[in-house]
């Protein structure tokens, strides 16, 4: 199976920019959130919606994989990797910017904008950004989770449109066969006057075979 016909290649390229474009969506909203009410951010002890934004990555990328309609399982963990890997880096990206605009402008009242997204400002808040994934688990454990939460649910349906798709593609391909099957042959072209059955060959004579003398 070719990867054009499997959807392999293009399921990897077309996923690919999906994850990138939800984590540069997911960091904009990690700069952002303190923008946010209060009363949003705050509720269900702030659970609620980064789990919510995990599921939206999850579901962008596996409609973006899903939509060239693949035919492989390699997909699956790809896209596991994918959605997991975009949660990761956009809370890293949004929560670096957010550390490198503080430290470099001390006593600052308002909140992190995207005017402040500037390589020196995520260089100079990286080393503090990865902490995040480097702390001790009974700390870190909301960031994992809403990794967990985007690879699975990646991962399952992912594992649900390819299911399908093998499934459709088997079905046509049965009905395919027995069209094929069910078509009659057409019956054999024979001239006006032609017998249904040609006649039996008559015995070539044999040089060698010694003949008969002619009776007078």
């Amino acid at each position: 199976m070719s990867h054009k016909r499997s959807g392999l290649l293009s399921g990897l390229i077309v996923g690919l920019l999906a994850g990138l474009i939800c984590a540069a969506g997911l960091g904009a909203a990690v700069l952002l959130q303190e923008s946010l009410p209060g009363d949003i951010t705050a509720f269900g002890n702030g659970l609620p919606l980064p789990l919510a934004l995990s599921l939206v990555i999850a579901l962008v990328v596996s409609f973006a994989m899903g939509s060239v309609r693949p035919r492989t399982f390699v997909l699956v963990p790809v896209a596991t990797l994918y959605a997991g890997g975009s949660v990761a880096a956009g809370q890293i990206a949004g929560l670096a910017v957010m550390i490198g605009s503080a430290q470099r402008t001390p006593g600052r009242q308002t909140p992190a904008g995207l005017s402040d997204v500037t390589l020196p400002a995520f260089t100079e808040g990286l080393p503090e950004a990865t902490a995040l994934y480097r702390d001790p688990l009974t700390e870190t454990w909301p960031a994992w989770l809403y990794i967990a939460v985007a690879a699975l649910a990646a991962l399952v349906l992912v594992t649900l449109r390819v299911t399908r798709v093998r499934r459709s593609q088997r079905a046509q391909e049965a009905e395919k066969t027995e069209v094929e099957a069910e078509e009659p042959r057409e019956p054999e072209y024979r001239a006006p006057f032609e017998p249904a059955q040609a006649p039996a060959p008559k015995p070539t004579t044999d040089l060698f075979t010694p003949r008969k003398p002619a009776r007078e």
